[in-house]
């Protein structure tokens, strides 16, 4: 039986974290907050500019490890640079996806000159990993060192939009238009033209809809942009409040993203009862479960046809279903959750469960 290590410094890294803080961003707030890992002490890295974060990432955290040998250091955002990995056991990072390695067409010129070579490095030499979802779990699988430890740690989901006290999302009435609301960054792994797609087909179709977009415009073309169809409604950013008053009167949730490690949006709207249309996938399927509809998104005529049998005929269930997923994910991350304190008190001996860890390939 092994014996609980003293508290110890957990040094974190959110140099990457300026101004509006991302869905990602605050996944990291949220796990790694110093309430939640006490008594080990939560330290934060910041930094004042992207020059600072560089310099930090690279020099200054492994400069901390060299200090205070007792410390471990999560990288819960951008990738850790060489130098931290060489601190081996030390050096945890959290994996949100994996496309950083197999979507390069989708990447900024940021994130490929940046952010993809250490990402490649870290899976090819790190020792340490945490995963988001089994999914993203079985791709660290496929590219790092087989010794390595690929624990889970699914984040828990807020109602951050303040849903919960939805009385009921919006009834729908044959006839009417069909209002779907699609949540993400206007970059290419969103897909977006799928959903038009799709929602151009519904009215073709005589469904009348809608696609309400949330989101900023990211990197990448998008024709749509110069042109968006009538039917289409560019939000950009909303606040809270905003996105509280759109998700009330909209019927359902649409993804059809073309890749995502957890895709949190999803998790999040379900606070509201909102039904879910996602994607055929590992992922999408690993966190709705039966909560959702999927859909071939690639398919525009027949996943139009599908979506709208379900609102005729599904819509009602569906809102009880999103709420009751969402509670059955929480109660996943929980269980994660209290693995990792034991991992902090114990070390790797924490996750002897099977149901903590992606175990290695065959």
């Amino acid at each position: 039986m092994s014996v609980a290590k003293p508290p110890r410094p957990v040094y974190l890294d959110l140099t990457n974290l300026r101004g509006h803080v991302t869905g990602i961003e605050r996944v990291a707030l949220d796990l790694f907050a110093p309430e939640n890992l006490a008594p080990h002490a939560v330290r934060p890295v910041r930094s004042g500019g992207i020059p600072a974060m560089v310099l930090a990432q690279h020099f200054g955290l492994p400069a901390r490890a060299l200090l205070d040998r007792s410390a471990l250091f999560v990288f819960p955002g951008f990738p850790p640079g060489p130098l931290s990995i060489a601190f081996g056991a030390r050096c945890l990072t959290y994996v949100h996806d994996t496309f950083l390695l197999t979507r390069p067409q989708d990447l900024s010129w940021k994130s490929r000159l940046y952010m993809a070579p250490s990402f490649a490095f870290a899976m090819r030499f790190g020792r340490r990993f945490l995963v988001n979802s089994r999914t993203t779990g079985a791709a660290v699988r496929e590219v790092c060192r087989p010794d390595a430890l690929v624990a889970l740690l699914r984040p828990g989901v807020r109602d951050v939009f303040g849903l919960a006290g939805m009385a009921a999302t919006a009834a729908y009435q044959p006839g009417k238009p069909l209002r779907l609301l699609a949540i993400g960054t206007v970059e290419p792994r969103k897909d977006y033209p799928a959903a038009i797609a799709i929602v151009a087909a519904l009215n073709a179709g005589g469904i009348p809809a809608e696609l309400h977009v949330v989101g900023r415009v990211g990197w990448g073309h998008h024709a749509f942009l110069d042109a968006p169809p009538p039917f289409l409604t560019l939000h950009g950013y909303v606040d809270d409040a905003g996105l509280r008053r759109l998700a009330e009167s909209c019927h359902a949730l649409i993804s059809t993203s073309k890749a995502e490690g957890l895709g949190l949006p999803l998790l999040e709207v379900q606070h509201g009862g909102l039904p879910v249309v996602a994607p055929q996938g590992a992922v999408f399927s690993e966190v709705l479960g039966r909560s959702a509809l999927f859909i071939a998104s690639n398919d525009a005529e027949g996943s139009a046809a599908r979506i709208a049998d379900w609102a005729r005929a599904r819509l009602p269930e569906a809102a009880a279903a999103s709420r009751a997923n969402v509670v059955r994910w929480n109660d996943l991350a929980r269980a994660d959750a209290a693995r990792f304190r034991d991992f902090l008190d114990r070390g790797a001996a924490a996750y002897v469960d099977p149901d903590g860890i992606v175990p290695p390939r065959a």
